[in-house]
């Protein structure tokens, strides 16, 4: 059955982030602008990472690269380095040549009060804890695995190769309006697994840069890069 597949597995999560983002942008088409400008993004996101994490919490046991039994200072303090470097590489970025598509752009200020900060804490919530395992999980443990072998679970974690490492960063960065940013992001997680041979600290390193950016877009306002 498809759904016991490994692949399926590590892309089922993924897979369904992505939906509620096409569903959100066919609402945005048919639906009027007085109703999705200010409560599409706060009534989707939160359904969004809900779905994910059951998704997750389903398959959780069949991921066996997310069982270790120790962790490595040194790694740990190279995975929140390599989180920094990203995030100030990410804010960094927003030029025009390095940019793909037309970002979505929703400033939160629009919301009441208590819907404000409870909709800032999920957002930052879903980005800096979910995202980075699912996308992690797709990435670095299936997709860079999988350009090598296809039977990727065959493959152990942090095995390099040229095409591996240069095609899953291509495609990373392409996943993202700042898709050169996002190739920079894609590279250095790739060579962070390379070091560690371990799914958490690129976990760690991606939850790092998208906490520092959530808490610099509320800080600062500039709403484009969330």
């Amino acid at each position: 059955m498809m759904i016991q597949a490994p692949w399926f597995k590590r892309a089922l999560p993924f897979g369904a982030y992505m939906l509620f983002i096409l569903i959100s942008d066919l609402l945005e088409a048919i639906l009027p602008e007085s109703v999705t400008a200010p409560y599409l993004v706060p009534m989707i996101y939160p359904v969004k990472i809900i779905a994910v994490t059951i998704a997750l919490i389903i398959f959780w046991k069949s991921y066996d690269e997310l069982r270790t039994k120790a962790f490595a200072t040194g790694h740990f303090l190279v995975a929140l380095a390599t989180g920094l470097l990203v995030f100030v590489l990410w804010i960094h970025a927003d030029w025009d040549f390095a940019t793909m598509g037309t970002p979505d752009i929703y400033d939160p200020r629009v919301l009441p009060g208590k819907w404000l900060y409870a909709f800032i804490a999920v957002r930052i919530f879903g980005a800096s804890v979910i995202v980075p395992i699912f996308e992690e999980l797709f990435w670095r443990s299936f997709i860079l695995r999988y350009i090598i072998d296809p039977d990727f679970t065959s493959v152990k974690i942090g095995t390099f190769s040229w095409p591996s490492f240069l095609i899953s960063a291509a495609l990373f960065g392409a996943e993202h309006h700042y898709w050169l940013a996002g190739i920079a992001a894609g590279i250095l997680y790739n060579l962070l697994l390379y070091r560690s041979r371990n799914i958490w600290y690129c976990i760690i390193a991606h939850g790092m840069t998208n906490l520092l950016l959530g808490i610099y877009v509320v800080s600062t306002g500039n709403w484009h890069f969330w």
